[in-house]
Protein backbone atom coordinates (compact mmCIF):
# COMPACT_ATOMS: atom_id res chain seq x y z
CA UNK A 1 0.00 0.00 0.00
CA UNK A 2 1.08 3.58 -0.66
CA UNK A 3 0.43 6.52 1.63
CA UNK A 4 -1.06 9.75 0.24
CA UNK A 5 -1.25 12.80 2.51
CA UNK A 6 -4.42 14.84 1.89
CA UNK A 7 -4.59 18.39 3.24
CA UNK A 8 -6.54 18.54 6.51
CA UNK A 9 -6.54 21.43 8.95
CA UNK A 10 -2.97 22.55 9.54
CA UNK A 11 -1.44 19.07 9.78
CA UNK A 12 -2.82 16.88 6.98
CA UNK A 13 -3.64 13.19 7.42
CA UNK A 14 -2.50 9.84 6.04
CA UNK A 15 -4.53 7.83 3.52
CA UNK A 16 -3.48 4.28 2.60
CA UNK A 17 -4.24 3.38 -1.01
CA UNK A 18 -3.57 0.61 -3.50
CA UNK A 19 -1.47 2.24 -6.23
CA UNK A 20 -2.73 -0.25 -8.81
CA UNK A 21 -6.24 1.23 -8.70
CA UNK A 22 -5.48 4.82 -7.66
CA UNK A 23 -5.08 8.06 -9.59
CA UNK A 24 -3.79 11.02 -7.56
CA UNK A 25 -4.61 14.41 -9.07
CA UNK A 26 -2.37 17.21 -7.84
CA UNK A 27 -1.52 20.68 -9.12
CA UNK A 28 1.20 20.92 -11.73
CA UNK A 29 4.32 22.04 -9.95
CA UNK A 30 4.98 25.71 -10.58
CA UNK A 31 8.18 26.93 -8.91
CA UNK A 32 8.40 30.42 -7.48
CA UNK A 33 10.16 32.48 -10.17
CA UNK A 34 11.58 35.13 -7.82
CA UNK A 35 10.85 36.75 -4.44
CA UNK A 36 7.13 37.54 -4.23
CA UNK A 37 7.77 41.20 -3.48
CA UNK A 38 9.37 41.56 -6.91
CA UNK A 39 6.54 39.69 -8.66
CA UNK A 40 3.93 41.91 -6.99
CA UNK A 41 5.81 45.15 -7.63
CA UNK A 42 6.17 44.34 -11.32
CA UNK A 43 2.43 43.67 -11.68
CA UNK A 44 1.64 47.05 -10.14
CA UNK A 45 4.15 48.90 -12.32
CA UNK A 46 3.76 46.95 -15.58
CA UNK A 47 0.07 46.05 -15.78
CA UNK A 48 -1.70 43.78 -18.25
CA UNK A 49 -3.80 46.69 -19.51
CA UNK A 50 -3.82 50.42 -18.78
CA UNK A 51 -1.35 52.58 -16.86
CA UNK A 52 0.51 51.60 -13.69
CA UNK A 53 -1.29 51.97 -10.37
CA UNK A 54 0.68 55.03 -9.31
CA UNK A 55 -0.28 56.86 -12.52
CA UNK A 56 -3.99 56.36 -11.76
CA UNK A 57 -3.91 58.09 -8.38
CA UNK A 58 -3.74 61.82 -7.59
CA UNK A 59 -2.53 63.46 -4.42
CA UNK A 60 -5.17 63.84 -1.75
CA UNK A 61 -7.53 61.16 -3.05
CA UNK A 62 -9.26 58.63 -0.80
CA UNK A 63 -8.55 54.96 -1.43
CA UNK A 64 -10.55 51.79 -0.74
CA UNK A 65 -8.83 48.43 -1.11
CA UNK A 66 -10.91 45.25 -1.29
CA UNK A 67 -9.32 42.04 0.04
CA UNK A 68 -10.47 38.44 0.62
CA UNK A 69 -11.75 37.34 4.02
CA UNK A 70 -10.23 34.72 6.28
CA UNK A 71 -11.69 31.75 4.40
CA UNK A 72 -9.36 32.44 1.48
CA UNK A 73 -5.57 31.89 1.40
CA UNK A 74 -4.84 35.21 -0.30
CA UNK A 75 -1.35 36.49 0.61
CA UNK A 76 -2.83 39.71 2.00
CA UNK A 77 0.24 40.29 4.16
CA UNK A 78 2.23 40.69 0.93
CA UNK A 79 -0.29 42.25 -1.44
CA UNK A 80 -1.62 45.07 0.75
CA UNK A 81 1.87 46.35 1.74
CA UNK A 82 2.85 46.23 -1.96
CA UNK A 83 -0.12 48.44 -2.84
CA UNK A 84 0.57 50.83 0.02
CA UNK A 85 4.21 51.10 -1.01
CA UNK A 86 3.17 52.12 -4.52
CA UNK A 87 0.88 54.79 -3.08
CA UNK A 88 3.53 56.14 -0.68
CA UNK A 89 3.87 59.90 -1.01
CA UNK A 90 0.61 60.23 -2.97
CA UNK A 91 -1.94 59.15 -0.42
CA UNK A 92 -2.23 59.81 3.31
CA UNK A 93 -2.73 56.53 5.18
CA UNK A 94 -5.59 58.18 7.06
CA UNK A 95 -7.39 58.29 3.69
CA UNK A 96 -7.00 54.55 3.06
CA UNK A 97 -9.47 51.86 4.11
CA UNK A 98 -9.01 48.13 3.57
CA UNK A 99 -12.40 46.47 3.20
CA UNK A 100 -12.56 42.77 4.00
CA UNK A 101 -14.81 41.39 1.24
CA UNK A 102 -16.78 39.02 3.42
CA UNK A 103 -19.79 38.64 1.11
CA UNK A 104 -22.28 36.99 3.48
CA UNK A 105 -19.60 35.40 5.69
CA UNK A 106 -18.96 36.51 9.28
CA UNK A 107 -16.52 39.30 9.92
CA UNK A 108 -13.00 38.46 11.02
CA UNK A 109 -11.83 39.14 14.58
CA UNK A 110 -8.96 41.48 15.39
CA UNK A 111 -6.68 38.50 15.99
CA UNK A 112 -7.68 37.00 12.65
CA UNK A 113 -7.14 40.31 10.86
CA UNK A 114 -3.66 40.58 12.31
CA UNK A 115 -2.87 37.05 11.17
CA UNK A 116 -4.28 37.83 7.72
CA UNK A 117 -2.72 41.27 7.10
CA UNK A 118 0.06 41.60 9.63
CA UNK A 119 0.24 43.99 12.59
CA UNK A 120 1.82 46.78 10.54
CA UNK A 121 -1.13 47.01 8.15
CA UNK A 122 -3.77 46.74 10.88
CA UNK A 123 -2.01 49.41 12.95
CA UNK A 124 -1.41 51.84 10.07
CA UNK A 125 -4.69 51.82 8.10
CA UNK A 126 -8.34 51.18 8.90
CA UNK A 127 -9.35 47.59 8.22
CA UNK A 128 -13.14 47.14 8.10
CA UNK A 129 -15.21 44.00 7.78
CA UNK A 130 -17.93 44.41 5.16
CA UNK A 131 -21.39 43.60 6.53
CA UNK A 132 -23.89 42.49 3.89
CA UNK A 133 -26.76 42.76 6.38
CA UNK A 134 -26.12 46.34 7.58
CA UNK A 135 -28.26 48.46 5.25
CA UNK A 136 -26.90 51.67 6.81
CA UNK A 137 -23.42 50.81 5.47
CA UNK A 138 -24.61 50.16 1.90
CA UNK A 139 -25.36 52.36 -1.12
CA UNK A 140 -28.03 51.65 -3.74
CA UNK A 141 -26.66 51.64 -7.31
CA UNK A 142 -29.68 50.39 -9.28
CA UNK A 143 -30.31 47.20 -11.20
CA UNK A 144 -27.35 45.95 -13.20
CA UNK A 145 -26.50 42.91 -15.29
CA UNK A 146 -29.48 40.59 -15.71
CA UNK A 147 -31.75 42.60 -13.42
CA UNK A 148 -29.60 42.29 -10.28
CA UNK A 149 -30.50 44.80 -7.51
CA UNK A 150 -27.12 46.21 -6.53
CA UNK A 151 -26.22 47.58 -3.11
CA UNK A 152 -22.49 47.99 -2.44
CA UNK A 153 -20.41 48.95 0.57
CA UNK A 154 -20.73 52.73 1.00
CA UNK A 155 -17.05 53.26 1.79
CA UNK A 156 -16.17 51.49 -1.44
CA UNK A 157 -18.63 53.58 -3.47
CA UNK A 158 -17.49 56.87 -1.91
CA UNK A 159 -13.74 56.31 -2.42
CA UNK A 160 -11.96 58.22 -5.17
CA UNK A 161 -9.75 55.20 -5.91
CA UNK A 162 -11.01 51.60 -5.75
CA UNK A 163 -8.51 48.73 -5.85
CA UNK A 164 -9.42 45.05 -5.81
CA UNK A 165 -6.88 42.54 -4.51
CA UNK A 166 -7.46 38.80 -4.68
CA UNK A 167 -6.26 35.46 -5.92
CA UNK A 168 -7.52 33.43 -8.85
CA UNK A 169 -8.45 29.76 -8.71
CA UNK A 170 -11.29 27.71 -10.22
CA UNK A 171 -14.62 28.38 -8.50
CA UNK A 172 -17.37 25.80 -8.24
CA UNK A 173 -20.14 27.91 -9.76
CA UNK A 174 -18.63 31.29 -10.63
CA UNK A 175 -15.96 29.76 -12.89
CA UNK A 176 -12.96 31.45 -11.26
CA UNK A 177 -12.41 33.51 -8.13
CA UNK A 178 -10.72 36.88 -7.88
CA UNK A 179 -11.14 39.94 -10.07
CA UNK A 180 -14.70 41.28 -10.14
CA UNK A 181 -15.81 38.98 -7.31
CA UNK A 182 -13.99 41.34 -4.95
CA UNK A 183 -16.72 43.87 -5.72
CA UNK A 184 -19.78 41.64 -5.84
CA UNK A 185 -20.50 39.44 -4.03
CA UNK A 186 -17.55 40.47 -1.84
CA UNK A 187 -18.77 43.99 -0.99
CA UNK A 188 -22.45 43.55 -1.85
CA UNK A 189 -25.66 43.50 0.16
CA UNK A 190 -27.36 40.28 1.14
CA UNK A 191 -30.15 41.08 -1.34
CA UNK A 192 -27.62 41.42 -4.16
CA UNK A 193 -25.85 38.18 -3.27
CA UNK A 194 -29.12 36.25 -3.07
CA UNK A 195 -29.96 37.21 -6.63
CA UNK A 196 -26.44 36.57 -7.95
CA UNK A 197 -26.60 33.11 -6.40
CA UNK A 198 -30.24 32.26 -6.98
CA UNK A 199 -31.47 28.84 -8.08
CA UNK A 200 -31.77 29.82 -11.75
CA UNK A 201 -28.19 31.04 -12.01
CA UNK A 202 -26.62 28.30 -9.89
CA UNK A 203 -28.59 25.63 -11.72
CA UNK A 204 -27.40 26.78 -15.15
CA UNK A 205 -25.15 24.21 -16.89
CA UNK A 206 -22.43 26.82 -17.43
CA UNK A 207 -22.34 27.82 -13.74
CA UNK A 208 -19.42 25.47 -13.21
CA UNK A 209 -15.73 25.15 -12.42
CA UNK A 210 -13.55 26.95 -14.95
CA UNK A 211 -16.36 28.55 -16.99
CA UNK A 212 -16.47 32.35 -17.18
CA UNK A 213 -18.05 33.44 -20.45
CA UNK A 214 -21.71 32.48 -20.69
CA UNK A 215 -21.78 31.65 -16.99
CA UNK A 216 -24.78 33.66 -15.69
CA UNK A 217 -23.16 34.14 -12.28
CA UNK A 218 -19.88 35.47 -13.61
CA UNK A 219 -21.54 37.46 -16.39
CA UNK A 220 -23.45 39.45 -13.78
CA UNK A 221 -20.43 39.76 -11.48
CA UNK A 222 -18.43 41.29 -14.35
CA UNK A 223 -21.29 43.58 -15.31
CA UNK A 224 -21.59 44.97 -11.77
CA UNK A 225 -17.86 45.65 -11.43
CA UNK A 226 -17.70 47.28 -14.87
CA UNK A 227 -20.72 49.49 -14.26
CA UNK A 228 -19.71 50.67 -10.78
CA UNK A 229 -16.04 51.30 -11.49
CA UNK A 230 -12.74 49.79 -10.35
CA UNK A 231 -9.60 51.90 -10.61
CA UNK A 232 -7.14 49.00 -10.57
CA UNK A 233 -7.36 45.24 -10.25
CA UNK A 234 -4.59 43.19 -8.63
CA UNK A 235 -4.64 39.37 -8.53
CA UNK A 236 -2.20 36.55 -7.89
CA UNK A 237 -2.06 32.86 -8.78
CA UNK A 238 -0.71 30.48 -6.14
CA UNK A 239 0.92 27.07 -6.37
CA UNK A 240 0.08 24.10 -4.15
CA UNK A 241 2.32 25.51 -1.42
CA UNK A 242 0.33 28.78 -1.56
CA UNK A 243 3.33 30.64 -2.92
CA UNK A 244 2.95 33.41 -5.47
CA UNK A 245 3.85 32.09 -8.92
CA UNK A 246 2.34 34.95 -10.93
CA UNK A 247 0.76 38.37 -10.33
CA UNK A 248 -1.41 40.50 -12.58
CA UNK A 249 -2.45 44.13 -12.39
CA UNK A 250 -4.30 46.69 -14.45
CA UNK A 251 -7.75 47.26 -15.88
CA UNK A 252 -9.94 44.84 -13.97
CA UNK A 253 -11.48 42.59 -16.61
CA UNK A 254 -8.39 42.34 -18.82
CA UNK A 255 -6.23 41.68 -15.77
CA UNK A 256 -8.56 38.97 -14.54
CA UNK A 257 -8.74 37.28 -17.94
CA UNK A 258 -4.94 37.00 -18.00
CA UNK A 259 -4.89 35.59 -14.46
CA UNK A 260 -7.59 33.06 -15.40
CA UNK A 261 -5.46 31.73 -18.26
CA UNK A 262 -2.60 31.02 -15.86
CA UNK A 263 -4.86 29.63 -13.13
CA UNK A 264 -6.48 27.24 -15.61
CA UNK A 265 -3.07 25.82 -16.49
CA UNK A 266 -2.05 25.55 -12.84
CA UNK A 267 -5.23 24.15 -11.33
CA UNK A 268 -7.28 22.11 -13.83
CA UNK A 269 -6.34 18.55 -14.86
CA UNK A 270 -8.02 16.12 -17.32
CA UNK A 271 -8.70 12.46 -16.45
CA UNK A 272 -9.80 9.81 -18.99
CA UNK A 273 -12.87 8.42 -17.19
CA UNK A 274 -14.98 8.75 -14.01
CA UNK A 275 -14.09 6.90 -10.80
CA UNK A 276 -16.04 4.68 -8.41
CA UNK A 277 -14.62 6.40 -5.33
CA UNK A 278 -13.15 9.89 -5.01
CA UNK A 279 -11.37 11.19 -1.90
CA UNK A 280 -11.28 14.95 -1.62
CA UNK A 281 -10.45 17.72 0.86
CA UNK A 282 -11.07 21.43 1.08
CA UNK A 283 -7.36 22.19 0.81
CA UNK A 284 -6.72 22.32 4.55
CA UNK A 285 -6.78 25.36 6.83
CA UNK A 286 -8.12 28.04 6.38
CA UNK A 287 -10.31 26.68 3.59
CA UNK A 288 -11.68 23.73 5.56
CA UNK A 289 -12.77 25.77 8.58
CA UNK A 290 -16.40 24.74 8.16
CA UNK A 291 -18.67 22.33 6.33
CA UNK A 292 -20.23 25.15 4.31
CA UNK A 293 -16.93 25.93 2.60
CA UNK A 294 -16.09 22.22 2.24
CA UNK A 295 -18.90 21.76 -0.26
CA UNK A 296 -16.32 23.08 -2.74
CA UNK A 297 -14.16 20.01 -2.15
CA UNK A 298 -17.20 17.78 -2.64
CA UNK A 299 -18.01 19.61 -5.86
CA UNK A 300 -14.47 19.09 -7.17
CA UNK A 301 -14.84 15.35 -6.54
CA UNK A 302 -18.28 15.34 -8.14
CA UNK A 303 -16.74 16.30 -11.48
CA UNK A 304 -15.16 12.83 -11.81
CA UNK A 305 -17.21 10.42 -9.66
CA UNK A 306 -19.50 8.02 -11.50
CA UNK A 307 -23.25 8.27 -10.84
CA UNK A 308 -23.97 6.26 -7.70
CA UNK A 309 -20.32 6.34 -6.64
CA UNK A 310 -18.83 7.43 -3.32
CA UNK A 311 -17.21 10.73 -2.31
CA UNK A 312 -15.14 10.83 0.87
CA UNK A 313 -14.42 14.38 2.02
CA UNK A 314 -11.81 15.15 4.71
CA UNK A 315 -12.42 18.58 6.24
CA UNK A 316 -11.48 19.62 9.78
CA UNK A 317 -14.47 22.01 10.27
CA UNK A 318 -13.11 23.69 13.40
CA UNK A 319 -15.82 26.35 12.91
CA UNK A 320 -18.56 23.72 12.64
CA UNK A 321 -21.29 24.15 10.03
CA UNK A 322 -20.61 27.16 10.87
CA UNK A 323 -22.78 28.48 13.67
CA UNK A 324 -23.98 31.58 11.81
CA UNK A 325 -26.22 31.73 8.74
CA UNK A 326 -29.00 29.38 7.67
CA UNK A 327 -26.95 26.67 5.96
CA UNK A 328 -27.50 24.02 8.65
CA UNK A 329 -31.19 24.86 9.04
CA UNK A 330 -31.91 24.58 5.32
CA UNK A 331 -30.02 21.29 4.97
CA UNK A 332 -32.22 19.81 7.68
CA UNK A 333 -35.45 21.23 6.23
CA UNK A 334 -36.18 18.31 3.86
CA UNK A 335 -36.27 14.57 4.33
CA UNK A 336 -33.65 13.78 1.70
CA UNK A 337 -31.11 15.50 -0.56
CA UNK A 338 -33.29 14.82 -3.62
CA UNK A 339 -36.29 16.46 -1.96
CA UNK A 340 -34.20 19.43 -0.88
CA UNK A 341 -32.75 19.87 -4.39
CA UNK A 342 -36.24 19.84 -5.88
CA UNK A 343 -37.50 22.32 -3.28
CA UNK A 344 -34.70 24.80 -3.99
CA UNK A 345 -35.01 24.41 -7.77
CA UNK A 346 -38.72 25.22 -7.55
CA UNK A 347 -37.75 28.44 -5.69
CA UNK A 348 -39.78 27.63 -2.62
CA UNK A 349 -36.55 28.18 -0.67
CA UNK A 350 -34.79 31.54 -0.91
CA UNK A 351 -32.13 31.94 1.77
CA UNK A 352 -28.59 33.34 2.03
CA UNK A 353 -26.92 29.94 1.89
CA UNK A 354 -29.07 28.31 -0.76
CA UNK A 355 -26.29 28.14 -3.36
CA UNK A 356 -24.08 25.93 -1.20
CA UNK A 357 -27.10 23.88 -0.15
CA UNK A 358 -28.32 23.50 -3.72
CA UNK A 359 -24.99 22.18 -4.96
CA UNK A 360 -24.54 19.90 -1.95
CA UNK A 361 -28.08 18.52 -2.33
CA UNK A 362 -27.50 17.78 -6.02
CA UNK A 363 -24.24 15.95 -5.24
CA UNK A 364 -25.80 13.90 -2.45
CA UNK A 365 -28.81 13.04 -4.60
CA UNK A 366 -26.45 11.51 -7.19
CA UNK A 367 -23.92 9.72 -4.98
CA UNK A 368 -22.98 8.71 -1.44
CA UNK A 369 -21.03 11.34 0.51
CA UNK A 370 -19.00 10.44 3.61
CA UNK A 371 -17.20 13.08 5.70
CA UNK A 372 -14.20 12.87 8.03
CA UNK A 373 -14.10 15.80 10.47
CA UNK A 374 -12.72 16.46 13.93
CA UNK A 375 -15.36 18.95 15.06
CA UNK A 376 -18.80 17.64 14.03
CA UNK A 377 -20.48 14.61 15.55
CA UNK A 378 -22.14 11.78 13.67
CA UNK A 379 -25.53 13.12 14.78
CA UNK A 380 -24.75 16.65 13.59
CA UNK A 381 -23.66 15.40 10.18
CA UNK A 382 -26.76 13.24 9.95
CA UNK A 383 -28.91 16.40 10.06
CA UNK A 384 -27.14 17.38 6.83
CA UNK A 385 -27.83 13.89 5.33
CA UNK A 386 -24.11 13.07 5.58
CA UNK A 387 -22.24 10.06 6.95
CA UNK A 388 -19.18 10.30 9.18
CA UNK A 389 -16.04 8.16 9.09
CA UNK A 390 -13.25 8.05 11.65
CA UNK A 391 -10.99 6.02 9.32
CA UNK A 392 -11.03 7.16 5.69
CA UNK A 393 -8.58 4.45 4.59
CA UNK A 394 -10.96 1.73 5.73
CA UNK A 395 -13.99 3.54 4.30
CA UNK A 396 -12.29 3.84 0.92
CA UNK A 397 -11.31 0.16 0.90
CA UNK A 398 -14.87 -0.87 1.76
CA UNK A 399 -16.36 1.39 -0.91
CA UNK A 400 -14.02 0.00 -3.57
CA UNK A 401 -14.87 -3.57 -2.56
CA UNK A 402 -18.59 -2.77 -2.75
CA UNK A 403 -18.14 -1.30 -6.23
CA UNK A 404 -16.84 -4.63 -7.48
CA UNK A 405 -13.94 -5.84 -9.64
CA UNK A 406 -12.13 -3.15 -11.58
CA UNK A 407 -13.23 -0.35 -9.23
CA UNK A 408 -11.04 2.75 -9.44
CA UNK A 409 -10.07 5.40 -6.89
CA UNK A 410 -9.21 9.06 -7.44
CA UNK A 411 -7.60 11.18 -4.72
CA UNK A 412 -7.66 14.99 -4.71
CA UNK A 413 -5.23 15.71 -1.85
CA UNK A 414 -5.54 19.46 -2.34
CA UNK A 415 -9.29 19.38 -3.00
CA UNK A 416 -10.48 22.31 -5.14
CA UNK A 417 -6.96 23.64 -5.60
CA UNK A 418 -6.88 21.23 -8.54
CA UNK A 419 -10.09 20.63 -10.46
CA UNK A 420 -10.25 17.37 -12.42
CA UNK A 421 -12.53 16.92 -15.37
CA UNK A 422 -13.34 13.92 -17.55
CA UNK A 423 -12.03 14.55 -21.04
CA UNK A 424 -14.90 15.36 -23.36
CA UNK A 425 -17.57 14.92 -20.68
CA UNK A 426 -20.15 17.46 -19.52
CA UNK A 427 -22.01 16.73 -16.31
Amino acid sequence: MDVVRPAYGETGLDLRVDPAVTTVVTPRHHPVPEPPEQVLRRALRFPVAGPPLRDRVRRGQTVAISACDGTRPQPRHLMIPAVLAELDGLVDLDDVVVLVATGTHRGNTDAELRAMFGDEVVDSVRVVNHDARDRDSLTWLGKLGADVPVWLNSEWVAADVRITTGFVEPHFFAGFSGGPKLVAPGLAALETVLVLHDARRIGHPRAAWGVVEGNPVHDDVRAIAAATGVTFGFDVVLNQDREVVAAFGGDLLEMHAAAVRTAREVAMRPVPQPFDVVVTTNSGYPLDQNLYQSVKGMSAAYQVVRPGGTIVCAAECRDGFPGHGSYREVLASAGSPAALSAEISSRRVTVPDQWQVQIQARIQADCRVVVHTSHLTDAELATAHLEQTADISRTVAEALAAAGPGARLCVLPEGPQTIPYVTGAVR
